[in-house]
């Protein structure tokens, strides 16, 4: 910050919304600097009460709306406020569209300029914007008596008990619910950091919308524990869809939901779920897209971007269960693909089979492994296509792309701001056709990309 002016902590003072933050969070100068106020939206102008400085920006909460943007709304959750995981429930989805898209163009103006706002298209959103997420992932917590399941208020660690999600299947919910019960009724240990004896860490449920099956994952810190047996059958009576219950051991002090060991416990080891026509097997752990209507249109996306004609060869980078693969391999010459976890490439391979993709190949490993080894067997890379998580590339992927140069990369972002840095040095060597964002998870400040490259 300047050193003329100061920003104090219980300061308070007027100020107008300019544009959403990554966050979620109303953005506004005082002075020139910036100030974060979550809960505040773009043309609102507000007194902003200072609760945090930094060197460069400032956090203040709402003191008092004085003009208020029409865009704004009564969050209908009654634990908006306290959950976290919802952002935007107070702004019309028309608007969150909007600024979803002046998120990413906010990103490549800081990390990326060259890359002009025209190559941004408007943001692709659902027509009903609820009850789109087809797996839960509530951590287990116990107050006195009562046992809890939901998520961490942001930046604490207060667990938020939900007894219904509206972003949520309410089948995930529900059954949820009757577990939690259990746990309370039979009394069985639950996780605290402070506890060593605590065994139920979270409960996962995955509902597949189009198969209507549904997967039971119970995250604990040991294989055994009371009444388990109880438990499981208890599960499978909850729900006629249940084709899958499995155990997962997660005994680390971590944020992490998964261990490295999983088993199952009652019915098949997989889940079977269906998009446009390819049905995918899912095992506990494996990688899926959270809203199924919207992956539709984010890999159609990702095919558009292809331009395949049947005569390209293409690899997929973070193949996952191979959902982005076998979706290009109809329209593709070959379509080979790698992942560093086991148990993805295993049903990535199950899934190929089941869909009848015999020009496929998946393998256990990491893309500089791999392409580096393909490439010396003569197979050239016609279009490259990657998923990563929200980190970006990788340095050793971003490396494998500069050195091998395909002619054709399509980059699929979660995260505006490491998509503008990657984008930053994938233009020295690439130029950016188009950028399509895709509102994977409405209600909140999230926005998926897909990205055209093409080789200078």
């Amino acid at each position: 910050m300047s050193e003329n002016v100061t920003i104090k902590i219980g300061q308070e003072f007027p100020l107008t919304i300019k544009r959403l933050g990554i966050n979620g969070e109303g953005v506004g100068f005082f002075k020139k600097h910036v100030v974060f106020v979550p809960g505040a939206l773009p043309g609102e102008v507000i007194t902003a009460h200072v609760t945090e400085v930094q060197r460069r920006f400032a956090t203040a909460k709402i003191k008092q709306i004085r003009e208020k943007s029409e865009d704004r709304v009564t969050p209908p959750c009654p634990v908006y406020d306290a959950c976290g995981g919802c952002q935007l429930q107070h702004m019309t989805y028309t608007r969150q569209l909007v600024e979803k898209r002046d998120i990413v163009l906010q990103a490549l103006e800081r990390y990326s300029p060259d890359v002009t706002e025209e190559l941004v298209k408007p943001t692709i959103g659902m027509e009903d914007p609820w009850h789109y997420r087809n797996k839960s992932q509530f951590q287990v917590r116990q107050k006195g008596a009562k046992v809890m399941a939901g998520l961490f208020a942001a930046g604490s660690n207060f667990l938020v008990d939900i007894d219904d999600c509206l972003v949520q299947q309410p089948e995930t919910t529900k059954i949820t619910n009757e577990i939690k019960a259990f746990i309370e009724q039979y009394k069985i240990p639950v996780y605290d950091d402070k506890d060593p004896q605590g065994i139920i860490r979270s409960i996962v449920v995955r509902k597949g919308i189009e198969s209507g099956q549904i997967q039971v994952t119970l995250i604990t810190t040991k294989k055994k524990f009371p009444h388990k047996e109880e438990l499981t059958q208890a599960i499978t009576k909850m729900n006629a869809s249940i084709v899958s219950i499995s155990q997962n051991i997660n005994a680390d002090r971590t944020s992490l939901i998964f261990g490295e060991t999983t088993f199952n416990l009652w019915g098949k080891e997989t889940m079977v779920e269906k998009l446009d026509g390819l049905v995918f097997d899912l095992s506990a752990r494996a990688f899926f897209q959270l809203n199924p209507v919207q992956t539709v249109h984010l890999y159609n996306e990702v095919k558009k971007a292809a331009h395949l004609t049947g005569t390209e060869n293409v690899v997929d980078a973070y193949c996952g269960v191979g959902t982005i693969g076998l979706w290009l391999a109809g329209d593709a010459k070959e379509v080979r693909g790698m992942d560093i976890v086991p148990e993805a490439i295993s049903d990535a391979k199950k899934n190929a089979a089941r869909n009848n993709r015999k020009n496929t190949q998946f393998v256990v490993g990491t893309p500089e492994e791999w392409v580096s080894k393909w490439q010396k067997e003569g197979f050239a890379i016609d279009v490259l296509t990657a998923d990563p998580p929200r980190t970006g590339l990788d340095s050793e992927l971003m490396d494998v792309i500069l050195r091998t140069k395909p002619k054709r990369f399509v980059y699929t972002s979660c995260n505006p701001s490491t998509l503008a840095k990657d984008l930053a040095r994938l233009t020295k060597k690439y130029s950016v056709v188009s950028i399509q964002p895709v509102d994977m998870f409405p209600q909140t400040s999230q926005i998926e990309c897909v990205v055209e490259l093409v080789l200078n």
